[in-house]
């Protein structure tokens, strides 16, 4: 059985705090005919203002999180399947196509693998993090994937019978945890994966906020 996708099966949800300055670039990579959400997550800048401007729905989540942000997206999406990546640039969206395309009747959910271009797009102490985490889905959850699925297509009543998730960091994790228990069959992709566009990650930016994501993801059961 194979499922035939096209761009109006699916909406692209984009959880954002303060990411100005780099989602322009994040919104005009997204293919023709894909609907998007952005979620704004309790930012400072002109972030909810931006994604107006650009055409695409804004949903507010005060709750701080990343977690939080991108469940608010999925529960407002409208659409057979939702498409997960960052706003800060590091991520492609022109690739979204590539991960459909794998989404056949038996693939719950595509995950992408990154794949870093350039100096300074992964820094040591995050794929560190990675590499420890991506480890332990294999060998303890039976998962094949070697990456948290920083990008993502899944089934939007699936990931909505999965129910709230972590709602900060943890989330990816706690999503592949939820999915290899419910026996959903994934599928991961290559991906590229270069330095931010704009600012600076909240977690990968700096030893401290890679830790507090570490210390996240641990938390999940």
């Amino acid at each position: 059985m194979t499922d035939k996708h096209s761009a109006p099966d699916i909406t692209v949800v984009i959880p954002c705090h303060n990411e100005a300055g780099a989602l322009p670039g994040v919104l005009a990579a997204v293919p023709s005919g894909y609907r998007i959400i952005v979620v704004d997550n309790a930012s400072s800048d002109d972030t909810a203002n931006v994604a107006h401007a650009a055409g695409a729905t804004v949903v507010s989540e005060p709750t701080p999180g990343y977690g939080s942000a991108v469940h608010a997206g999925v529960r407002a999406a409208r659409t057979p399947l939702v498409a997960v990546l960052d706003g800060d640039g590091s991520m492609d969206a022109g690739e979204l196509p590539s991960l459909l395309g794998d989404l056949d009747g038996g693939v719950d959910m595509v995950v992408g693998r990154r794949r870093p271009i350039g100096s300074g797009a992964w820094p040591w102490h995050a794929r560190l993090g990675n590499l420890l985490v991506a480890g332990l889905l294999r060998h303890r959850h039976g998962l094949p994937v070697h990456d948290i699925a920083a990008m993502r297509i899944a089934r939007r009543e699936r990931l909505l019978a999965l129910g709230p998730l972590h709602p900060r960091s943890g989330y990816p994790l706690a999503l592949l945890i939820g999915a290899g228990r419910a026996g959903w069959r994934i599928v991961e992709r290559d991906i590229s994966y270069r330095p931010r566009t704009h600012g600076v990650s909240k977690v990968s930016g700096s030893v401290r906020g890679t830790a507090r994501a570490i210390r996240d993801f641990w938390s999940v059961r």
